[in-house]
């Protein structure tokens, strides 16, 4: 992991900006120059001048320690072992236009594969996958679709991937009241249906951990707050500093840099984090575990049914999810780097024997997580009332805040 930041914050400093490529004087790609122990970008079949794989960024940054990391951290790991030309590109407007425009830029690039990282891309791969025929797509956590929603539709040069985030959010909140938590919190970012996922699976799992305690109904307090935002600022980080000073325990933070936002907060308060999407332990002694999605595997998965084993039916033109069943999903079991390390060891009491049993019963389908419920408002904030109902709570009383 710490080679692999080292790595990331060499690729900071040679990120692609987009502005003015349209102009003569601006050029059309900057070609990512190879970092010690990376193979040179012009290996493995790329030209001189271009890059076969192509990462575009969100809004996010790809030292987010979320989901642009994740995604790029497994396409360095296929790459380099591999030989194969690389590159990240961060759009310079966070828009439909401004992705497509990065697009163009990776495919002028020489890019024979696009990762897109997010839900933000949609759109922009829509019109990609008819542009860009003989260019293959890997779209993280989304299917491609019409701007106005009207129209979903994934061609054969566009592999769809989707995590089930409920399960992961759901160990996270199981294990937080095994471990003798009953005060919880839930940042989320934006309420994109990945976010309330998330936060779904963490209070059906906190829900089902009291109930398996025999704590009593309404034993555990949930702080539930969607920033709206994706962002490390002040203001996340005064509204997680609130929730720890009115006692909340732990934070699950589930939205990208925010965070990192949360992270300072728990520093500052002697409290703790629950990260996202990739192991954030190695970021702050705050975080006890992280609800991940196996980002850098399935991509690497995907990378291999491209370039070694000639399946590439398998994902391209349809929606696949990975999940418990496939190591898609989960906390991490293990500390990079030290095999004799536990990943449990920031619980007080919480152990890996209890998280294989509810893995298991997640693999098995004897534990079942709702991923979705209907909510009225148009931002996706649910009520408490709705979270109550829909999901089934008695021994967890939420508390939304705005």
């Amino acid at each position: 992991m710490k080679r692999f930041l080292a790595l990331t914050l060499a690729m900071i400093m040679v990120a692609v900006s987009l502005i003015g490529c349209t102009s003569p004087e601006a050029p059309a790609g900057e070609q990512k120059p190879a970092t010690e122990g990376e193979a040179p970008a012009n290996t493995g079949g790329g030209s001189a001048d271009g890059f076969e794989i192509a990462l575009i960024t969100d809004k996010g940054n790809i030292d987010d320690k979320s989901f642009n990391q994740g995604s790029w951290e497994g396409v360095v790991e296929f790459a380099e072992a591999e030989g194969i030309s690389h590159q990240y590109i961060k759009p310079e407007e966070a828009s439909d236009t401004g992705y497509l425009a990065a697009i163009d830029l990776a495919v002028d690039g020489g890019a024979k594969v696009v990762v897109t990282p997010g839900f933000l891309f949609e759109v922009a791969v829509y019109e990609a996958q008819t542009k860009y025929p003989d260019v293959k797509f890997i779209l993280l956590d989304g299917t491609p679709h019409t701007a106005d929603y009207s129209t979903f539709e994934t061609k054969e040069n566009v592999a769809s991937i989707l995590y089930s985030e409920e399960q992961s959010g759901y160990l996270a909140g199981n294990a937080a009241v095994k471990d003798g938590m009953t005060k919880l919190g839930f940042m989320g970012g934006m309420a994109v249906p990945a976010v309330q996922a998330f936060g779904y699976g963490y209070l059906q799992g906190a829900e089902d951990a009291a109930a398996e305690l025999g704590l009593a109904d309404g034993s555990i307090e949930v702080t539930y707050h969607y920033t709206g935002n994706f962002e490390e600022n002040d203001t996340n980080k005064a509204t997680a500093k609130t929730m720890y000073q009115e006692g909340t325990e732990v934070i699950f933070a589930c939205g990208g840099s925010v965070g990192k936002s949360v992270m300072s907060a728990a520093n500052e308060s002697d409290a703790k984090v629950i990260g996202v999407d990739v192991d954030q332990r190695y970021d702050s002694e705050t975080v006890i575990t992280s609800a991940t999605k196996g980002l850098a595997a399935s991509v690497i998965q995907v990378l291999e049914s491209i370039y070694n084993t000639d399946s590439w039916d398998n994902f391209g033109g349809k929606t696949t999810y990975f999940n418990a069943e496939n190591d898609g999903v989960g906390l991490p079991t293990i500390v990079i780097g030290d095999e004799g390390a536990d990943a449990f060891d920031r619980f007080e009491q919480y152990t890996m024997e209890q998280y294989e049993e509810t893995y298991a019963q997640l693999v098995d389908g004897s534990i079942e997580v709702i991923r979705s419920i209907d909510v009225a408002d148009t931002t996706g904030y649910a009520t408490a009332e709705e979270l109550t109902d829909q999901l089934g709570l008695k021994k967890v009383v939420v508390t939304t805040r705005q």
